[in-house]
């Protein structure tokens, strides 16, 4: 059997020479060398164990199948090395050549021993049986080869210099071979798939046989022939790369690269043919398989799926039923989520048949497509109408159930006493109050947003029964929505009822502490008045003028100390009236009244001293001044003036006694000191002037004068 030229038993031929290889001493092989005719050099290397013709001839003929016909019609140069071999086995082997290829070979070198043939080559001598054998025969030794060929073109063995490997050189011709067989072997068998396939087409009733299948795999045959490819095409072998003996390359026509190139060329060809048959066997098959899934979600989401909806349409009166709603529903999206994820993927393949596929599939994919599509989109919009709907009922009872709490805290709030220490925790109870109802009223504003929101979801679910949309009834959960947003409404407006109640009540509370407080603030007023008035009005004035002057000006503190006294009663009066308003019986004007009054007759007393005061120093004043006049003066008038001095002067001595029996001194003793002074200075000087002017003559009137002047 022929594959290309190339006999497909010499692969068994060639493990044998594997398996025999040990008995030669050298390579039994093409080394790459060339004789000087460029014919190429086979190297026959033998040994005394060498007992097998068979095997010899056999792996001859293998060796000898590779060159091409151009190479052999060079001719061979062959290289018996009989060294280690006896002289009858040289002959044989020299006689088979004969036999074998007597036209190819040129030249056959026997390689011999240096003594061990001498008298044995008498009895047959090569050169005589020229014309008979068709080939010339010289007996040579090794260091005289190279008479005959190159020392380039010989191994080192024979003295030569020619790199090669032998170990590696069989191992690829068995990558080779091996290459040879799978892909003959693959071949055959995808042909028959194809073939099979092909008539499975023709005749539609009859089912293509799916189980057929290559015993080997093609992209491995084909990579290991496109390894091997590669390497010939490089014209080299491994053992270079590694940095061990390379193998000399030969010419183009030993090497095998014409047959793997063309096993590739077919192989290939018949694999793209088998991969359109898989692609096809594939396609059917997915074809199948997408219509049996198709079905399957078709029939579950318009049997069990639409059921699981139909009979869940409700909303809960409370947060915690529309929670348990919710939970329910997810577990429905999760068990329709696996029927979704069927779907996705469905669609995927859909997908990827539609771009690449037939025309012939393309309408029946469509199909599946828009029925798988119809369903699942409808389906999921009932599913996110649903769950819009839950949602929206969750929040609108959350917030009923926030905004009932806020009541509930409101109207504690409203029930509860109002017992606040001052004004600033009146106003800060009231703003807290007013905060709470507004916050009431926009938690009702925002339910009555949801509960619209959720009236308009309802009033756009329909039903998915029997392949039409059926409206569902929603009186039930649009009445309970309407009923809680009036309820609501209805609890709002009772706190409101109570905060303008309590925010009246609390107003007036503000009014009775600003009331108590700004009486309070009278009687400190009132006291610093009379602390001013005791500690700094205490002068008496330096005559008489000075002194009205001073009057006067009492007389308008006075007047404004009764202002304030005044200012203090009204407010007193008004906190009697708030605390009846108030209904606050435990609750009065307290201490305030009682320190009022005090205060204001502590000043009343103190003010009619200072005025008292005033009055006799402007007497004294007065009768001073006339005693100064350079005029006579009675003598009653000195008199007057030392009378109201002296009473001046015992009244500055003399505290003031309040109602209570407590006393006050006015202004520092030093103060009382220095106006005690001023008074006696000035009654002696009026003394003075007394005695001046009445003991003078009284016809001496200037002279009167002149002393008086002097005085």
């Amino acid at each position: 059997m022929l594959w290309n030229g190339v006999p497909i038993d010499f692969v068994i031929i060639f493990e044998s020479l594997r398996k025999h290889m040990n008995f030669f001493s050298g390579c039994f092989t093409f080394t790459g060398g060339k004789d000087r005719r460029s014919g190429l050099i086979l190297t026959i290397p033998l040994c005394t164990e060498q007992t097998s013709m068979e095997e010899l001839s056999s792996t001859l003929d293998y060796l000898l199948g590779i060159p091409s016909d151009k190479c052999k019609a060079r001719g061979f140069t062959v290289i018996v090395d009989g060294r280690k071999s006896q002289w009858n086995i040289v002959k044989t082997v020299v006689l088979m050549l004969q036999n074998v290829i007597p036209a190819e070979v040129s030249l056959v070198c026997v390689v011999k021993p240096d003594e061990f043939w001498d008298k044995k080559v008498t009895h047959f001598c090569f050169w005589k049986e020229k014309d008979r054998l068709g080939f010339e025969v010289i007996l040579v030794s090794a260091n005289k080869l190279t008479r005959y060929i190159e020392p380039c073109q010989l191994t080192d063995e024979f003295g030569g210099s020619l790199v090669y490997d032998h170990i590696d050189w069989v191992n690829k011709r068995l990558v080779f071979e091996k290459f040879t067989k799978e892909s003959t072997s693959l071949l055959d068998e995808l042909v028959v798939i194809n073939d099979s396939e092909k008539s499975s087409q023709l005749d539609k009733e009859r089912p293509p046989d799916c189980n057929f299948l290559p015993s080997l795999d093609p992209e491995t045959v084909l990579q290991t022939g496109h390894e091997l490819l590669s390497e010939l095409q490089q014209r080299r072998f491994n053992g270079a790369e590694g940095g061990g003996v390379a193998w000399s390359p030969m010419d183009d026509e030993l090497l095998a690269q014409p047959q793997v190139m063309k096993l590739l060329d077919s192989l290939r060809e018949q694999y793209t043919k088998y991969q359109e048959v898989c692609r096809q066997r594939s396609k059917r098959s997915q074809l199948e398989d997408i219509q049996t899934k198709v079905m399957q979600v078709v029939n579950w989401l318009e049997g069990p799926g639409t059921e699981q909806l139909r009979t869940q349409w409700g909303i809960g009166d409370s947060i915690r039923a529309s929670q348990a709603l919710q939970q329910k529903h997810e577990e429905i999206e999760s068990q329709h989520s696996e029927w979704f994820a069927v779907y996705v993927e469905l669609n995927q393949q859909i997908a990827a048949l539609l771009s690449a596929g037939d025309e012939e599939d393309l309408v029946e994919l469509k199909g599946f497509q828009q029925q798988l599509s119809d369903v699942c989109y409808r389906q999921a919009s009932q599913l996110e109408s649903r769950q819009n709907v839950l949602q929206s009922a969750h929040e609108f009872h959350g917030t009923a159930q926030d905004l009932s709490q806020q009541l509930d805290g409101l109207l504690g709030m409203l029930c509860a006493d109002v017992a606040p220490a001052d004004g600033a925790a009146i106003q800060q109870t009231l703003k807290h109050l007013e905060e709470k109802l507004k916050s009431v009223e926009g938690a009702l504003v925002g339910l009555r947003e949801k509960g619209q929101v959720l009236m308009d979801q309802m009033s756009n679910q329909t039903s998915w029964s029997y392949g039409k949309d059926v409206p569902i009834d929603n009186k039930d959960n649009v009445d309970h929505i309407q009923g809680v947003m009036e309820d609501m409404q209805l609890r709002k407006q009772r706190c409101e009822d109570m905060v303008d109640v309590r925010r009246l009540k609390m107003l007036q509370m503000v009014q009775l502490f600003k009331c108590e407080e700004d009486a309070s603030q009278a009687v400190e007023w009132l006291g610093e008045l009379l602390d001013a008035l005791l500690k700094t009005h205490i002068r008496l004035g330096d005559d008489s003028q000075e002194t009205k002057v001073l009057l006067e000006k009492h007389k308008k503190f006075v007047d404004v100390a009764q202002s304030t006294y005044d200012y203090g009663r009204q407010l007193l009066q008004a906190t009697v009236v708030l605390c009846q308003s108030l209904r606050c019986s435990t609750r009065s004007s307290g201490d305030t009244l009682p320190r009022l009054n005090r205060v204001w007759k502590q000043f009343t007393v103190t003010t009619e001293e200072r005025v008292h005061r005033l009055e006799m120093a402007c007497s004294f004043h007065t009768a001073a001044e006339k005693g100064d006049l350079p005029v006579e003066v009675e003598q009653e008038t000195y008199e007057e003036v030392e009378t109201v001095g002296k009473a001046l002067l015992d009244r500055l001595t003399v505290p003031v006694i309040f109602p209570d029996g407590s006393e006050q001194y006015f202004g520092s003793p030093g103060d009382m000191a220095s106006s005690a002074e001023h008074i006696r200075d000035k009654m002696k000087l009026v003394e003075d002037r007394k005695l001046t002017l009445f003991t003078l003559p009284v016809a001496c009137p200037s002279e009167f004068v002149f002393t008086l002047h002097l005085a």
